[in-house]
C-alpha cells in the first residue's frame, strides 16, 4: 500500500510537466486542455520515481532507523 500512495502523490507532481496549451481551441474542449498530455510517458516516469522513493522507504524501515514496531 505504501507504493500505491507514493505512486499517486508522484503522478500529481508529474502531470503538469511538459503541458502545452494549443493556441486555437476547438469548440467543446476546455481552453486549458493540453495538446498532447503524454500520459503513457508520465505513467512510466511516475513508476520509476515511485520505485526509487519506495526503495528508500523500504531500506529505512528494514534498517530500523525508523521503527514502526512497538518496543
Amino acid at each position: 500500500m505504501v507504493y500505491v500512495v507514493i505512486w499517486w502523490v508522484v503522478i500529481f507532481a508529474v502531470l503538469p510537466w511538459g503541458v502545452r496549451v494549443p493556441e486555437t481551441h476547438e469548440p467543446g474542449h476546455a481552453t486549458s486542455a493540453p495538446e498532447n498530455p503524454m500520459l503513457g510517458r508520465k505513467a512510466a516516469i511516475t513508476t520509476a520515481i515511485s520505485a526509487v522513493i519506495w526503495l528508500g522507504v523500504h531500506l529505512i524501515v528494514q534498517s530500523d532507523l525508523l521503527s514502526l514496531r512497538e518496543p
